[in-house]
């Protein structure tokens, strides 16, 4: 039997490092769904929320090793289906939208295709360097992390207040609903890693991360909380700077074709 090219290819370590950050980023989210199948809810949303890191961070280590390919993008995109999309719809559907029998179904399912549309979405301008959203540093809609954050917040809501009000079916149902029409949207939304620290703000930035890392370990779920208002406040903000950016590149063409 002969050895094809691809039988003998050896690949380093290096180059497969971001592909097991993000199968790692898969396994959380399909362990969330044990969790939640034994009814240990905050075991469930830690394991999102883990997913949601690994995810943050393989595609910056794919970038700092140059080994960024077309596999590694695919293999992300089906691990965010699963992780942000099928999982998070079924934990709040087992967590309170079951309630609401069909309706609840529906709205879980209607989650799972607007995450998978929004990756489509995603993937079909991978090489689009010129969209304009991206172009200027921004996201087109809620991206599939956050999305899984926000669906889930009502759940982190209920850990941290200890209260049933949390539970509620409708209002649990009315999140998610939103939420999934976040991430299909046209919204511009801030992209993080386009972010820029200016030099002289490094050390402060470093005593920041210190002293997020410390409120972590004490107020888990309230940092969590506020991490989310403090996404869904940027809104406005990135929706108003992006059109600003979008206002004067047209009329810099207008002045150029005057």
């Amino acid at each position: 039997m002969k050895s094809g090219p691809l039988r003998n290819r050896r690949v380093s370590l290096r180059g497969i490092a971001p592909n097991i950050v993000t199968i790692l980023a898969l396994s959380a989210g399909m362990t969330s769904l044990k969790f939640a199948l034994a009814g240990r809810w905050e075991l469930a949303a830690f394991a999102i929320l883990l997913a949601g890191v690994f995810d943050g961070i393989d595609g910056s280590i794919a970038r700092l090793l140059k080994s960024v390919s077309r596999f590694g993008a695919e293999l992300d995109s089906l691990s965010d289906v699963i992780s942000f999309g099928v999982a998070p719809a079924a934990i709040v559907y087992l967590w309170a939208l079951r309630e609401l029998g069909g309706l609840g179904w529906v709205i879980a399912l209607a989650y799972v295709i607007c995450c998978a549309l929004r990756l489509a979405r995603f993937n079909s301008k991978l090489d689009v360097e010129d969209e304009p959203r991206k172009k200027a540093g921004f996201l087109t809609g809620i991206p599939a992390p956050m999305a899984a954050a926000l669906a889930l917040m009502p759940i982190i809501l209920g850990f941290l207040t200890e209260s049933d009000l949390f539970r509620s079916p409708a209002l649990v149902g009315i999140t998610t609903a939103l939420v999934s029409l976040g991430m299909v949207s046209r919204m511009a939304t801030f992209s993080f890693k386009q972010l820029i620290i200016p030099g002289d703000q490094m050390v402060p930035l470093l005593l920041f991360v210190g002293l997020f890392a410390a409120a972590v370990t004490v107020y888990q779920w309230a940092v969590v909380v506020t991490l989310g208002i403090a996404y869904l406040v940027s809104f406005p903000f990135s929706i108003r700077k992006f059109s600003r950016i979008e206002k004067a590149e047209a009329k810099g063409q207008g002045d150029s074709g005057s």
